[in-house]
């Protein structure tokens, strides 16, 4: 941490804001037969706002503030109002009327507990480097997810080639924050042309096992079980640091967790065994990890113990189908070791 740094406090999260509409119904039907809806609520998606709405739940003592687009519609309202609650700072949160509140149709089968989702990008797609004002904030940390997701971000720059992102990230850095990424899980080989020379001016890059392959094309599963192998997930996290990252890489799989930094120093963590008739779903259980490394590192926690409050935030965040609404404070997700048991770490 640079002195910068030292002095400022807070974490300003921008990127992808979804609102999801969760139906549940009787049954996947055929095409062109019907389905009934049985019931329906709504959630928070997308990074920055499950961040955010998770430190907040967490109980983090610094500011929370948001950067992003949103339709000027009932969705949109419905962030303001959620964000206001969660005491989020929304003053870069902008309503804009030429695009819908991006949000997902969220389809979840009753007999089979399968969801299926149906996205609209909406004013996500237009979010661009100048929506980002760096001049004020005070923030000590700036988080943008997801790349791969942001149209206007992960388009190539015609003057230097580079993905607009890089404009952001060069900026955050340049106003003083540590910057923190992560990306969506996209099946897709853009990875090299998108993520990739964004990662110089990353200081801490979150992936899970399948974007880590995407981008080291080291493989981390093996075998008929597809069990997770050890060395191959530290060798995928040296390989990150050599593109660039400048001071941590974070990898998460349901089973544990695994960081290095710059200096080469890794730490294991592995993840709560929670038994499947607790977990209500599993949705958001990324953005809750990475939301509790991100408070202990503005804390300054050595990164075991922000490695440890990251898994069990992940699940905590279990015991909710949403996002958010299962996350604990920070004294009761540490606390959860004591219910549930460490799963054996990887071999």
């Amino acid at each position: 941490m640079n002195t910068s740094q030292a002095t400022r406090a807070g974490l300003l999260a921008g990127g992808n804001w979804i609102v999801d509409h969760v139906k549940l119904i009787d049954g996947w039907p055929p095409q062109d037969a019907l389905a009934n809806i049985l019931s329906e609520s709504w959630g928070n998606g997308g990074s920055p706002y499950n961040i955010l709405k998770n430190l907040s739940r967490l109980g983090a003592p610094f500011p929370l503030a948001g950067i992003g687009l949103l339709g000027d519609d009932a969705d949109g309202a419905r962030i303001l109002a959620d964000c206001r609650r969660h005491r989020i700072d929304t003053a870069q949160l902008r309503q804009i009327g030429c695009a819908a509140t991006a949000y997902s149709d969220v389809m979840t089968d009753g007999t089979t507990g399968r969801r299926t989702f149906f996205h609209q990008r909406g004013a996500n797609a237009l979010l661009a480097p100048e929506h980002f004002d760096f001049s004020a904030t005070q923030a000590k940390i700036f988080h943008l997810g997801y790349l791969l997701l942001l149209d206007q971000l992960d388009q190539l720059d015609p003057v230097t080639g580079d993905p607009c992102a890089v404009n952001v990230f060069c900026r955050a850095r340049a106003a003083g924050l540590l910057t923190s990424l992560d990306c969506v899980s996209e099946n897709s080989g853009r990875f090299h042309a998108v993520v990739k020379p964004v990662l110089p001016d990353v200081d801490v890059l979150f992936a899970n096992d399948f974007e880590a392959e995407k981008l080291t094309g080291i493989t981390l599963r093996t075998g008929a079980d597809g069990r997770i192998q050890r060395a191959a997930v530290e060798a995928a996290a040296r390989a990150l640091m050599r593109l660039g990252v400048r001071d941590r890489v974070v990898l998460h799989f349901p089973e544990a967790v695994y960081a290095v930094d710059a200096h080469g120093s890794g730490h294991w963590q592995p993840s709560l065994a929670v038994p499947s008739s607790a977990i209500k779903g599993t949705a958001g259980a990324g953005d809750a990890f990475a939301g509790g490394v991100l408070y202990g590192m503005h804390e300054n926690w050595p990164i075991t113990d922000a490695l440890r409050l990251g898994v069990c935030a992940a699940a905590s965040s279990l015991f909710d189908a949403t996002c958010s609404e299962g996350v604990l404070t920070v004294d009761q997700c540490l606390r959860l070791d004591a219910a549930y048991p460490w799963r054996p770490l990887p071999v």
